[in-house]
């Protein structure tokens, strides 16, 4: 099993994090940089058996200097164990006060990803148009990060975008997501916990950590009647796929 998606550097005791999912059974993690020195953080994360790393710099941080370090992406990605470009994207419920800087941002790093010929992980909060907008003419592999946008859903469909839910999904008031979750074909389902945010129901009010994925995957099989380990076997080879993983 794998998660597609957490934030180990934002974890106490990363070491014994990724020792108890290995012991939940989830093998593989994807953890993501969001800016310069977080993606140093992730890539020596990237030490331990099983981790890989996406690299970004998140909208929230438009507005900022950090912004202006895009550039120094390249260089970071170019490590054998970094698999992904993001996360990045448009945040207008949080960041409305820095939507063209965020557009900017967003914009540099999808050009970065097609040079690279690289996944991007994207993040995206009430901008569905202008994130629709911006990825129109994308044509590489794009990760849609615990997606919580259903309108974007038929679109993305289209074009063959990868949809990741995260804990969220678990609440007992997501009953829109789980229908939406229900409806993406199995071969662009993938699953993650972003940790440490966004404790499944099973765990809420704990911190949160990729062990914690199984909580999820149970509740999307129930959500799709799917089998539980069946579809983790599914999500695992989905993102080997979307990420390249060996």
């Amino acid at each position: 099993m794998i998660d597609t998606h957490a934030h180990l550097d934002a974890l106490e005791e990363p070491s014994e994090v990724v020792a108890r999912a290995r012991a939940a059974g989830v093998t593989r993690v994807v953890t993501i940089g969001t800016g310069i020195e977080s993606c140093r953080r992730a890539l020596e994360l990237t030490g331990h058996q099983g981790v890989y790393a996406a690299l970004g710099i998140d909208p929230h941080q438009a507005g900022t200097d950090e912004a202006g370090r895009a550039d120094e992406l390249r260089a970071l990605l170019a490590h054998p164990k970094a698999v992904a470009v993001g996360e990045a994207g448009l945040d207008y419920h949080y960041g409305a006060d820095h939507k063209q800087e965020q557009r900017q941002l967003f914009g540099a790093q999808l050009s970065l990803a097609r040079e690279l010929e690289l996944p991007i992980v994207v993040h995206t909060r009430a901008a569905n148009a202008d994130t629709e907008a911006m990825l129109s003419d994308h044509e590489g592999t794009v990760v849609m990060h615990c997606f919580s946008e259903p309108e974007l859903l038929r679109v993305g469909l289209n074009r063959g975008w990868y949809f990741s839910f995260a804990g969220n999904v678990t609440y007992p008031k997501a009953g829109e997501l789980r229908a939406t979750a229900a409806q993406v074909p199995g071969e662009r389902l993938l699953a993650e916990t972003d940790s440490p945010y966004l404790a499944p129901q099973a765990v809420r009010g704990r911190r949160n950590e990729p062990a914690n994925v199984l909580h999820t995957v149970a509740v999307l099989a129930e959500a799709r009647g799917d089998d539980p380990e069946a579809l983790a076997a599914r999500i695992d080879a989905n993102a080997a796929a979307a990420f390249r993983l060996p």
